[in-house]
């Protein structure tokens, strides 16, 4: 008798887990609305092969005020919708998941680097705009989505499979479907422009807050370049919170996390509800340690072209090699195990070393470790 009762424990925490984690994803059939689609890819022509079944997304966060709330409005202090008509990238990501969908790459891409933007309709929807040197965002102001893409896979040399977009609006909405994001800052910041006031330390920020967050620049020096990194650290800290077990195991906020994004982002219309739904399923056990964060390469990131100003320069060497390896489903940290001289004892274990040439924080990484 006491030999089965451990056995009955295991056995009923067992099924508990099974049964909870089945609920949790049959709630998914409760996921409401329907994805904003737009053709990005049909009008592309002479794009790069295709080499794995590996899936790279482009991410692209939009400065559009439409659908904020007058009082989120207030609090972000960006104006109204009419005084930002139209759209600009305020974020760019390449999201590169692997064939086994077991690792994935979150790669910023600098809105300032240096591009060659294709031929295309002008902004006039009439004339014909030439070929032109131009930073990498005002590929998406001018000819949205089709030419942001035509540009970076020019630039690459790498086969985008699918789009996503979201707005201020959708990604304050996502931050607090989930109850929030917690950010650790190893200094205070008190940046005028995006109007953020965070002391030193641990805080867990609503979606406005993560927004400014996201968006702050001017308040270290670093600029762009400084808030790529609070970016990647920010992606880490959502995936670490949307993969824990206060949302898997939530059915009630596992929907609304779906919810929320569903209603709040463009994707590509080859891209449909039933396709994120199964990636999703295939990605569950994706741990944070599985994410490795990074920037494209650069060479220069204060360059300077007549008639741009300041851009960003991608590494020669570097960059084309991240991009090669990214088609071919390579690791980008390498592992290299030395030889063993003939002159070492038999015994001796050989050693191995990590080569983080592009320099890679993984999502599980504490940003802050210890505060000074």
């Amino acid at each position: 008798m006491k030999a089965t009762r451990p056995i009955r424990i295991i056995t009923t925490l067992s099924v508990a887990i099974i049964f909870f984690s089945a609920f949790s994803w049959l709630a998914l059939g409760h996921v409401s609305g329907s994805l904003s689609r737009i053709d990005v890819f049909g009008g592309l022509k002479s794009r790069p092969q295709k080499t794995s079944t590996a899936l790279n997304y482009l991410l692209v966060g939009s400065d559009t005020r439409v659908g904020l709330t007058p009082a989120q409005l207030k609090l972000l202090r960006v104006g109204s919708t009419k005084s930002a008509a139209g759209a600009r990238s305020d974020t760019m990501l390449l999201v590169h998941i692997s064939k086994a969908r077991d690792k994935a790459m979150i790669i910023s891409i600098p809105r300032d680097s240096l591009v060659t933007v294709p031929a295309h309709l002008g902004m006039d929807g009439k004339s014909q705009a030439p070929e032109s040197q131009a930073k990498i965002n005002a590929a998406f102001a001018w000819g949205g989505a089709p030419l942001l893409i035509q540009t970076f896979e020019a630039k690459s040399n790498l086969h985008i499979d699918h789009y996503l977009e979201i707005n201020f609006a959708g990604f304050a909405g996502i931050v607090d479907s989930i109850g929030g994001i917690e950010v650790c800052t190893k200094r205070d910041i008190n940046d005028p422009k995006s109007h953020l006031v965070l002391s030193a330390g641990i805080h867990t920020l609503d979606g406005v807050e993560a927004l400014k967050y996201v968006r702050t620049r001017d308040f270290d020096g670093m600029g762009d370049l400084g808030r790529m990194q609070r970016q990647q650290q920010f992606m880490s800290a959502v995936l670490r919170k949307a993969t824990s077990s206060g949302v898997l195991l939530n059915p009630l906020k596992l929907v609304s996390f779906f919810n929320a994004a569903i209603s709040s982002i463009k994707t590509d219309s080859s891209l449909n509800q039933s396709d994120l739904l199964t990636l999703v399923k295939q990605m569950k056990n994706l741990s944070p340690g599985k994410v490795r964060t990074l920037t494209i390469p650069l060479g220069n990131s204060n360059a300077s072209v007549p008639g741009l100003g300041s851009v960003v320069t991608w590494d020669p060497v570097l960059a084309p090699e991240l991009f090669q390896r990214l088609r071919d489903d390579l690791p980008i940290v390498d592992v290299v195990t030395a030889t063993p001289s003939p002159s070492s004892s038999a015994a001796a274990k050989a050693k191995t070393t990590v080569v983080d040439k592009f320099k890679t924080r993984t999502a599980a990484e504490n940003p802050c470790g210890s505060l000074k």
